[in-house]
């Protein structure tokens, strides 16, 4: 049944979870899954484009702040875990909620298996044994995936300790890069606005596009709300001041790799933070590949870590089979995390067959198109409690609707229809057990 606006904050007694995610935990969690493989290629990617290419982060990232407000202001209203789940489920009803549910545990699965993918190509950069062939590659990932689900399955505490030590040692290389290319930089290498002569705002389009994968994760402080120690005052205040972590140390670290590397290097670089850490001698390259490992661990254990959590929340509530909404000593999900974890090796296997450059393509394209879906409805949900009551909360909930939108119609026809598919699978599961607990 749907709840009114009104009544969202009756959840009862805030009590103190068991876990005790602290706001440095939360926000690990929002900036560790959001800072994974992708930022370390995406200055290569975007120097074609040339120096508009930082107009489009900025529009990535006041979209990605807008969803982190809309996310805030409805986390501030439950301390019940689940996340889009949870406020779609109390905006729209069961359906809706278990869509939103089961659009966002798909969308983890192919995060880990992407993530898990990066991850065996950085490892087989440090040691080329481990890249031989397409074999290796997929034990070293596969190995990473049980690794860290193991971690997971010890406890829901012992992941966010974890997760926060990663989040630290992933941010210092790139803070490292950033501070060189303040004191070694050249401005002169920075590329020209629009090199490509295009129209602006396909220039804008594209590039913003190019940067969305980046800033997928958001939404993550908000899933564990239950293991969170003050849960709406807390959860809100991590997750934007995550997001605006993460964009200010985006666009600073693109700028230090442009003004480290010439503009024609860096655009044939396949590892433009490798290139840019020259500057730094012997110890540079090193560097960047141990936190290329790192930030890729660290977000895949984020990942792990959701993908036991959002299951769970759908199962407590009836929606799922119940036995996904078990825990063990360690307050972790632990069926939930075996079986996410097997589908997400599964899909990891059977994708690189194509090799590891067209796997990871796919993976996130289908990853973030099933996160953005839940995006643009817990956009609406805010604006249905807002519309009325709070105009400044409704339009920022519209701009961040229309960008989510954008953003899934850019995503392209292959990825559309596969996730229309997956959806349209999730629904035997819906009426199945429903029908088992009557």
């Amino acid at each position: 049944m749907n709840q009114p606006a009104e009544q969202l904050n009756d959840t009862g007694p805030d009590t103190k979870p068991a876990a005790g995610f602290g706001f440095w935990k939360c926000w690990s969690l929002s900036v560790g899954v959001m800072i994974g493989s992708g930022v370390f290629l995406l200055p290569a990617v975007l120097a074609p484009y040339g120096s508009i290419s930082f107009l489009g982060w900025i529009v990535t990232s006041i979209g990605a702040i807008l969803i982190a407000l809309v996310l805030g202001r409805l986390a501030g209203r439950t301390n019940r875990s689940g996340g889009f789940y949870v406020y779609t489920r109390d905006a729209f009803g069961d359906l809706a909620g278990f869509i939103v549910g089961w659009s966002y545990w798909l969308s983890i699965l192919f995060a880990v298996a992407a993530i898990s993918v990066a991850f065996a190509g950085y490892a087989g950069a440090v040691i080329p044994a481990l890249g031989a062939n397409t074999i290796t590659q997929a034990l070293v990932a596969t190995s990473i995936i049980w690794m860290l689900t193991g971690i997971n399955i010890k406890g829901v505490s012992e992941a966010a300790s974890v997760q926060l030590v990663m989040t630290i040692l992933k941010i210092i290389p790139l803070l490292v890069i950033i501070a060189l290319g303040i004191v070694a930089g050249a401005p002169e290498n920075i590329p020209p606005f629009n090199p490509q002569a295009l129209p602006i705002g396909e220039a804008l389009a594209t590039t913003a596009l190019l940067t969305m994968w980046a800033f997928i994760g958001i939404e993550a402080g908000v899933v564990p709300a239950a293991d969170v120690i003050d849960a709406k005052r807390t959860i809100p205040r991590a997750v934007i001041a995550g997001t605006l972590s993460v964009a200010a140390i985006y666009i600073a670290a693109t700028a230090a790799v442009m003004m480290l590397v010439p503009v024609d290097t860096l655009a044939q670089s396949e590892a433009p933070f490798a290139d840019a850490a020259r500057a730094l001698g012997a110890f540079g390259g090193p560097l960047i590949a141990i936190g290329a490992l790192v930030s890729t661990a660290g977000s895949l254990n984020g990942n792990i870590l959701l993908s036991g959590q959002m299951p769970m929340a759908v199962a407590l509530d009836g929606l799922a089979p119940k036995a996904l909404a078990k825990k063990n000593a360690g307050h972790a999900p632990i069926v939930a995390l075996i079986l996410s974890s097997t589908i997400a090796t599964l899909l990891l296997i059977f994708n690189y067959s194509d090799g590891l450059v067209s796997a990871f393509v796919f993976l996130i394209s289908m990853s973030t198109l099933a996160t953005l879906m839940p995006y643009a409805v817990s956009a609406l949900a805010e604006l249905r409690y807002s519309i009325k009551s709070a105009r400044a909360w409704a339009v920022i909930a519209i701009v961040a609707l229309v960008y989510a939108i954008v953003a899934m119609a850019g995503a392209g026809l292959k990825p559309l229809l596969w996730g229309v598919l997956l959806l349209a699978a999730g629904l035997p599961v819906f009426y199945w057990t429903k029908q088992s607990t009557r």
